[in-house]
């Protein structure tokens, strides 16, 4: 019998040097994932309980790299089998501005107001690395940063203003971020490097870390966003070499690809036919760099998609992508655009994050507090996705990875209440249609699979649904 919850298993031996802090993660991890929606107090359900879910989060001497860096060791776990791990990374920024009395945050951006007077956007921003396998399964962290940026005094902008054209050490700057985080990630899977590719946008089109890639013996995808000049003979030459968009623009198409584009404001979902391109280059570093100048030329293989035209209102699809796996033909190509398709999911994840979780009202004093509050959240929601997805990627997903004895029958009676409970339970994909249904899907033909939104209030209804039945046998016997 399995009524151990999936925090308990996740969080049963982490070490936060005490105990009873270890129990009060484990408990606040399952209070959350039962109360998605909910602030603090209405999740823990007790003033005894929220008093003490404050008091851990107020806890100087929990840092919550302790608590990520556990569950991006469970992550290891999880990826154990799997032959390549996609580790995507991206940012995203949360926006505590309406709250003052939060002390600590720090500059999300700022901007001058029609009075001309500045007006500061302050929170938190949190870089993360989302490992998911080839089929995209969300398979935990393994890597993330929750900070606050400084904020700067006018006389400090005002010199940042002036020295912004002189190119500074990548150590120096905010984007180091990424090449901290492929570290992180290569240091997980140190036994084996070539099994991890760090995936990510534009944000990330970075030459230190195509450096640092090779350097690390690890593997890259990336969103490339500067149309830098290749196939140099030197660093210093103009003579030779050319513009990378130029040169994949005389490429012969290998063939095409239909890819899935997601609604996005006032853009409907739809599917996108686009041409595929692949070339090889040699990149150097450029002109301003500040970091090692006497090195070979990196090589690196491009991949062009490009749709011919989008339907009126929409934008057109064009992805330049590079990587240092070799590309060399339409199939490679094929296999790369698939993996960066899964990119998506972690927009998604912040998605879940912030709407499933509204992190953005929590009202804790301090950025400290708040820092500890939503790395817990963080691999709350991680598990959200995680149960959305497993029947859509996997076979090999058991029941009792799913949901404990109790909770799995007790769906199975409020769906089949003239039924007695099975000695085996249901398949994983019938169990995530039933708390999708309790979240309001209506499981129609046509419908597909649940979305994350119906997942996320199903679990609060289910585990409402497991007290009552708890407290009735307690009564009743």
């Amino acid at each position: 019998m399995n009524n151990k919850s999936w925090a308990a298993t996740e969080f049963g031996n982490i070490n936060l040097g005490d105990k009873r802090l270890s129990d009060r993660l484990t408990k606040i991890a399952d209070q959350f994932i039962s109360s998605t929606e909910s602030p603090i107090n209405k999740a823990c359900g007790s003033w005894g309980d929220t008093k003490a879910a404050y008091r851990f989060f107020q806890n100087d001497s929990i840092d919550y790299k302790d608590i990520v860096r556990h569950h991006s060791e469970a992550t290891k776990l999880r990826a154990k089998n799997e032959d390549i791990i996609l580790a995507i990374q991206d940012t995203t920024y949360f926006n505590y501005t309406s709250h003052p009395n939060t002390q600590g945050l720090g500059l999300l951006s700022r901007f001058t107001g029609k009075h001309k007077k500045d007006i500061l956007t302050k929170g938190l921003y949190m870089h993360t690395t989302l490992a998911i396998n080839t089929d995209g399964l969300p398979l935990g962290l393994l890597d993330q940063k929750i900070t606050a940026r400084e904020v700067l005094s006018k006389d400090k902008i005002a010199i940042k203003k002036r020295s912004h054209n002189i190119a500074l050490p990548i150590e120096e700057k905010e984007s180091v971020r990424w090449l901290n985080s492929m570290r992180e990630t290569v240091s997980i899977f140190h036994e084996n490097n070539k099994k991890v590719v760090t995936i990510a946008d534009r944000e990330a089109d970075i030459y230190d870390l195509f450096l640092l890639g090779e350097e690390l013996g690890t593997h890259y995808l990336i969103r490339v966003s500067h149309n830098r000049k290749i196939n140099k003979t030197a660093i210093h030459s103009d003579i030779s070499g050319e513009m990378l968009w130029d040169f994949m623009a005389k490429q012969d198409i290998e063939g095409e690809i239909k890819i899935n584009v997601p609604k996005k404001e006032n853009q409907s979902k739809r599917i996108a036919t686009c041409n595929i391109k692949v070339g090889k280059v040699k990149i150097l570093p450029p002109r301003s760099y500040k970091g090692k100048k006497t090195i070979n030329a990196l090589d690196l293989y491009v991949i062009h998609v490009i749709e011919d035209a989008a339907p009126e209102g929409s934008d057109k699809i064009e992805w330049m992508l590079c990587t240092n796996i070799p590309v060399l033909n339409y199939s490679d190509a094929i296999e790369k655009i698939k993996w960066y398709c899964l990119r998506w999911r972690i927009e998604v994840y912040f998605k879940v994050i912030k709407s499933g979780f509204n992190v953005e009202r929590c009202r804790l004093e301090t950025a400290e507090c708040l820092i500890r509050y939503l790395a817990v959240i963080s691999i709350v929601a991680w598990r959200v996705f995680w149960l959305t997805l497993a029947s859509r990627t996997t076979n090999n997903i058991t029941v009792s990875e799913f949901l404990t004895d109790d909770e799995w029958k007790v769906l199975y009676m409020k769906f089949n209440p003239e039924s007695k409970i099975p000695k085996h339970p249901p398949s994983v994909k019938k169990i995530t249609v039933w708390i999708a249904q309790l979240g309001g899907f209506l499981a129609r033909n046509g419908d597909g699979s649940p979305g994350i939104t119906h997942i996320w209030r199903g679990l609060e209804k289910l585990s409402d649904m497991v007290l009552g039945v708890r407290l009735y046998g307690n009564i009743c016997g």
